[in-house]
């Protein structure tokens, strides 16, 4: 598009469009086709980048650096209950100035924003670099074939990314309160004991993996992991599912199953934290006829972008456009940007996230409008913070 007035691209009519295709995890439904065709109109070079059955895009504004990339993700969870719903989820209707579906905060109006922004950025001539975006459809799912493959496949080419923003709904309570510069990492692991069924009457025949399985746990929680981190809360290990699959009373099980979680912050590991978990884990069956296996999964590694130029460029583009500083924050969940965190340095700034997931998700539309603003201010200090002069 060569006029400046035909390359702009209004975020609340693209946020709608978006959500209007209905990609819950793993369905894309046409939602990668429309953020491809936006950002080819801009003059974007798309690449699809498809593993498995997962669409994902990178898309590239220039040749030349510093390369600010902006990372999303076009799926969305599932509805739950239709009829819960005051507006259908995917029609995107807005009500008295609020915009409701799913994917309104989580995190379609992101992506729509930045695109948006971008085009601004790209008809002022402001970006001295180039502007990329990495986009999933593998984020809310089980996140091994989009952002990690995409990351590890941009390493492997020598694809220089000099920082990221994920756009994930970071605001706390109010637009712009909040941003993240960090994440805990995550560790799943489920404990299987395995004894010897018999009967409860005659427990010499038999080797109940019950009680080994209350020793493992009680010993992985008397454990104080730590007492927090520079920039992190204490790390947490939350027990999160048992199961012993016995219908009789009479009877003394077979096995005896457990699921735990563990939210860590740059004290530990993953491997470490594996390696505790399985050392209490045979300890508990030391005398015992019990054997037991431990199977963990490490979500991601606690990381940290430290304060500094970035940080505040980021920073200062919320002030001056929400009037108010930004709590720099590693609380919450995981994001993909435990995976970016190995491409570059990565932030996170997107809307408020207080009804994400829920039913009736939704966002003002003004502040889709003001991410967008502070998302163009973003651009226009980082060309002016690290474009060579």
């Amino acid at each position: 598009m060569s006029s400046q007035g035909s390359s702009l691209i209004d975020a609340v009519n693209l946020t709608r469009e978006l959500i209007r295709r209905p990609s819950v995890t793993p369905a894309d439904a046409g939602a990668m086709d429309l953020v491809e065709r936006t950002l080819a109109g801009l003059g974007f070079s798309c690449r699809r980048m498809r593993f498995g059955e997962v669409e994902n895009l990178y898309a590239r504004h220039g040749s030349a650096r510093p390369n600010l990339c902006f990372a999303g993700h076009t799926d969305v969870v599932p509805v739950g209950d239709k009829a819960a719903w005051s507006k259908d989820a995917f029609s995107a209707e807005v009500v008295d100035g609020v915009l409701i579906g799913r994917g309104a905060v989580d995190m379609k109006s992101a992506i729509a924003a930045f695109a948006a922004a971008a085009a601004r950025a790209i008809a002022a001539g402001q970006v001295r670099g180039s502007l990329s975006l990495l986009i999933t459809g593998d984020e809310e799912g089980v996140a091994l074939d989009g952002t990690k493959k995409v990351v590890e496949a941009l390493i492997a080419e020598g694809e220089a990314v000099d920082h990221c923003v994920v756009g994930e709904p970071t605001s706390a309570e109010a637009f712009g309160d909040m941003i993240k510069v960090g994440r805990r990492g995550s560790i799943n692991a489920e404990i299987e004991v395995a004894g010897v069924q018999g009967h409860v009457a005659y427990p010499h025949r038999a080797a109940n993996p019950t009680p080994v399985l209350i020793r493992i746990l009680s010993a992985l929680q008397a454990r104080r992991l730590d007492d927090g981190y520079p920039e992190f809360q204490p790390s947490n290990l939350e027990v999160t599912w048992i199961e012993v699959p016995n219908t009789a009373t009479n009877v003394i099980p077979a096995v005896a199953r457990a699921r735990l979680n563990i939210r860590f912050n740059p004290s530990h590991t993953g491997a470490a934290l594996a390696a505790w978990i399985e050392a209490e884990a045979q300890a508990a069956c030391e005398g015992t006829r019990c054997s037991v296996t431990v199977t963990p999964q490490i979500s991601g590694e606690a990381f940290l972008t430290e304060p500094g130029r970035f940080t505040e460029i980021v920073a200062g583009a919320v002030r001056e456009v929400a009037g108010r500083a930004p709590e720099l924050s590693t609380s919450g969940g995981t994001s993909d940007a435990r995976f970016i965190r190995a491409l570059c340095p990565v932030v996170e700034l997107g809307l408020v996230g207080t009804t994400m997931h829920q039913v009736d998700e939704r966002t003002p539309v003004a502040d889709i409008e003001r991410l967008q603003q502070v998302y163009e201010r973003l651009i226009q200090r980082y060309f002016e913070g690290f474009a060579a002069k």
